[in-house]
C-alpha cells in the first residue's frame, strides 16, 4: 500500500504545480491591483513641475480569469477625439473578466489637459503634439512628462497595443488604419494580422516611421520599437460622438480580443482591404478661413480642387490642390486655418513595390 500512497502523492504534486503554473495572475499598474477574474480602476499620476501643476491619466485593468496576453488600449491622445474615449467606457461596461482570457489595460484619457481644454492637436501648457513627443522625459513639458508616464506604466507592461484616433475636431474623416511595414521583420506580420483582426477595409502601408526606441515620436511606434505589435486606429471625427464611429471601434477591438484569443466570440478578419500607399498631408501655406470643395472618401485625380484660402477679408489667397491621384481620408471641416497647419490627407493604392517583402 505504501507505493501506492507515495505515487499519489506525487501525481497530486505534479497536477497542482501544473494547476499553478498555468493559473491566472494579479496584475498591476501604477500602484493598482487587479486580481484575475476582476476590473480595478485607477491613476497614474503625472507629477507637477515648476508652475505646471501635473495632471492624471485614469485607466482600468481587466484581468481575465485564464491565462492569456497584455493587450493595452489608449484613448484620448487627441483630447477632441471623442469616439475611442466612449468606447472604452462602453467596453470596460460590457466585457466580463471572467470570461477573458489574459489582461486588458484600458488608458481611458490619455492627456487630460487636452480632453478638459477641448483642444485640438496640441496639448494646453506647452502646445506640443503628445503623439509627436514619445518616449517623453520625465523632466520634459507637460506633454513629454505624459508620455514618459505612458511609456514606462504602459507600453512596458503590454504585449499588444491599439492607439485608438478619430480625426480631431476640425477633420472630417473616413476610417483606416495604419500597418507599420518597416518595423522589425518578425512584427510586420503580426501587425498585419492585428490589421485585419480590427476589421477596418483600408490600411495605410506605414513605411516611414522612426526605428530607434530612444526617439520613437508616436505612441504607438514607441510599442513597436519595443518590439510589441501595435495599430494606430482611426474612427470617427468633427468632434461628433456618432454611434457608427464608437461601435466600429467596438467591434474592432472584440475581433483583436478573438484574434488573440483572449475570447472566443468576435467578428472574422476582414477579407477585402484596401491598401494605400503613397500619402501626403496637404497642408496650409496662409493663414485664414478654409473652404473645402472636396468631401472624405472622394477619389480624385491630380491637381483636383480640394479647396481655397481666403484671407479675413474674403479674398482668395491659396488654391489647395491634389498633389498626387489618389483618395481623401481627411478633409478640414471648419474654417479656421493656420499657416503650416492640416487641410487634408490624401493617399494613393498601393503598389507592389510598397509592400514589405516576406
Amino acid at each position: 500500500m505504501r507505493p501506492m500512497t507515495l505515487s499519489a502523492t506525487v501525481v497530486a504534486s505534479v497536477l497542482a504545480a501544473s494547476l499553478s503554473a498555468s493559473a491566472q495572475s494579479a496584475f498591476t499598474v501604477g500602484g493598482v491591483t487587479a486580481q484575475p477574474g476582476t476590473i480595478a480602476s485607477g491613476e497614474v499620476q503625472v507629477p507637477a513641475r515648476g508652475t505646471d501643476p501635473g495632471t492624471v491619466i485614469p485607466f482600468s485593468i481587466l484581468n481575465g480569469a485564464r491565462p492569456g496576453p497584455v493587450l493595452t488600449l489608449v484613448a484620448g491622445t487627441h483630447g477632441a477625439e471623442y469616439p475611442p474615449i466612449l468606447a472604452l467606457q462602453r467596453l470596460r461596461a460590457s466585457i466580463d473578466p471572467k470570461d477573458l482570457a489574459g489582461t486588458i489595460v484600458m488608458v481611458h484619457t490619455a492627456n487630460m489637459p487636452a480632453f478638459l481644454g477641448r483642444a485640438i492637436y496640441y496639448t494646453p501648457g506647452d502646445h506640443k503634439n503628445l503623439n509627436r513627443v514619445f518616449p517623453g522625459r520625465a523632466d520634459g513639458t507637460i506633454s513629454e512628462r505624459i508620455a514618459f508616464a505612458i511609456t514606462h506604466e504602459f507600453i512596458e507592461r503590454t504585449q499588444y497595443l491599439l492607439d485608438l484616433h478619430c480625426g480631431d475636431a476640425n477633420e472630417s474623416l473616413r476610417p483606416y488604419l495604419y500597418w507599420t511595414t518597416n518595423a522589425a521583420p518578425p512584427l510586420v506580420e503580426s501587425i498585419r494580422q492585428l490589421a485585419a483582426a480590427f476589421g477596418m477595409d483600408h490600411v495605410i502601408l506605414d513605411n516611414g516611421r522612426p526605428t530607434d526606441p530612444a526617439a520613437s515620436v508616436y505612441l504607438e511606434n514607441t510599442a513597436i520599437t519595443r518590439g510589441k505589435p501595435a495599430l494606430t486606429i482611426e474612427s470617427g471625427g468633427m468632434g461628433q460622438t456618432d454611434e457608427e464611429s464608437i461601435a466600429r471601434i467596438e467591434r474592432g477591438v472584440a475581433g483583436v480580443l478573438k484574434h488573440l484569443k483572449m475570447r472566443t466570440v468576435g467578428p472574422d478578419p476582414v477579407e477585402h482591404i484596401v491598401f494605400l500607399g503613397h500619402n501626403q498631408v496637404i497642408t496650409s501655406q496662409h493663414t485664414g478661413i478654409f473652404y473645402p470643395l472636396i468631401e472624405k472618401g472622394t477619389t480624385v485625380a491630380e491637381g483636383t480642387l480640394i479647396g481655397r484660402v481666403t484671407d479675413f477679408h474674403g479674398k482668395t489667397v491659396e488654391e489647395v490642390r491634389a498633389p498626387f491621384a489618389g483618395e481623401i481620408l481627411y478633409v478640414i471641416g471648419t474654417p479656421p486655418t493656420s499657416k503650416g497647419e492640416p487641410l487634408g490627407f490624401i493617399a494613393a493604392p498601393a503598389k507592389p513595390e510598397e509592400f514589405p517583402k516576406k
